[in-house]
C-alpha cells in the first residue's frame, strides 16, 4: 500500500490518480471493443467517455464531500476540491458519469439505452480496477475484524489514522472481486439476447446489491437509520433499475436507428 508511488523531482506521482487513469483507459478500451462488436457508435465512444469523465469527477467528489464526509469537509472547506488526495465516491461518480453520458447521447441524437448496454461491461471493469486505487491509498476500508484476519494498513493512510494497526475487513478488495464477477455475469446475460437497456440495468442491480452487502463491513462512513449513505443509494438504484425494466418491457419497441436520422422511404413501384 503506497499513497505515493514515486517522485519526479519534487512532483509526487500518487497511486490513486495513476490507478484511476488506468481504470479509465481499460474501461474505454473495452467499450470501444464492444461497440465494434455491435457495429454501432464506434465513432462516439471517445466523445461519450470525455463527457462521462467530467460528470464522474464532479459527481464523485460531490457525493464524497456532501454525503460521506461532510462532517470533515465542513471544517476544511479549502480541501473540498483536492481530488488528488483521494476521496472520490464510486456511486457519485457513476451518477455523474451517467448524467454526462446521457447528455452526450441527447445532444448527439443517440439512443441512450443501446449505448448504455454497450458501455456497461467497460464501466464495471473500470470500477474493479479502480478499487485497487482505494487499496493503495488506504481509503474505502473496512471495520476491525476483531481477530488476526484482515488488512493492516501502514502509517500515512486514512485507515491507519482511523484504526491504527488493527486488522480490518478487506471491503474494497472484495468489492473489486465482486465487480469482476458482475462483469462475467454481464457477458452471460448478453448471450441471452435480453431487451435493449436490460444489460445496463442488470449491471446497476448486481453492482448495487454487492455494494449493499459489503457496506456492512465498511468502517469509514457514518450510518443513518442503521445504513450507510452508500447503502441507501444502492437501494434507490435497485428500485429505479427495476422500475426502468418494467418501463422498457411495456413501452412500444423503438427502431435502433439514432434519433434525427431519417429512414429512406421505399421507392414506389
Amino acid at each position: 500500500m503506497h499513497v505515493i508511488l514515486f517522485h519526479i523531482g519534487s512532483f509526487e506521482v500518487r497511486s490513486y490518480g495513476t490507478i484511476v487513469a488506468i481504470a479509465i483507459l481499460l474501461a474505454c478500451g473495452l467499450t470501444m471493443y464492444m461497440a465494434k462488436q455491435e457495429r454501432k457508435y464506434e465513432e462516439h465512444v471517445l466523445g461519450l467517455v470525455i463527457w462521462a469523465i467530467v460528470g464522474a469527477i464532479i459527481g464523485a467528489r460531490f457525493w464524497q464531500v456532501f454525503f460521506f464526509e461532510w462532517h470533515y469537509y465542513s471544517t476544511h472547506l479549502s480541501e473540498m476540491f483536492a481530488i488528488w488526495n483521494g476521496g472520490m465516491s464510486i456511486q457519485g461518480g457513476l451518477v455523474g458519469g451517467f448524467i454526462g453520458g446521457g447528455l452526450y447521447t441527447y445532444f448527439n441524437k443517440i439512443l441512450f439505452w443501446e449505448f448504455a448496454d454497450i458501455a456497461a461491461p467497460g464501466i464495471i471493469l473500470g470500477q474493479a480496477v479502480g478499487r485497487i486505487a482505494c487499496l493503495l491509498n488506504g481509503d474505502a476500508f473496512g471495520s476491525p475484524t476483531g481477530s488476526n484476519f484482515g488488512l493492516v494498513y501502514p502509517p500515512g493512510t486514512f485507515a491507519y489514522d482511523t484504526y491504527g494497526d488493527q486488522p480490518l475487513w478487506p471491503a474494497e478488495v472484495w468489492e473489486g472481486q465482486w465487480d469482476l464477477i458482475v462483469l462475467a455475469l454481464l457477458f452471460l446475460i448478453k448471450m441471452r439476447k435480453v431487451p435493449t437497456g436490460y444489460l445496463f440495468l442488470f449491471y446497476n442491480i448486481l453492482y448495487s446489491f454487492g455494494r449493499l452487502m459489503l457496506e456492512f463491513l465498511r468502517g469509514d462512513t457514518d450510518r443513518f437509520a442503521g445504513l450507510t449513505a452508500a447503502q441507501w443509494t444502492s437501494l434507490i438504484v435497485i428500485v429505479l433499475a427495476l422500475g426502468c425494466m418494467v418501463y422498457l418491457r411495456l413501452r412500444p419497441a423503438k427502431n435502433s436507428q439514432p434519433r434525427g436520422d431519417k429512414q429512406e422511404e421505399p421507392t414506389p413501384a
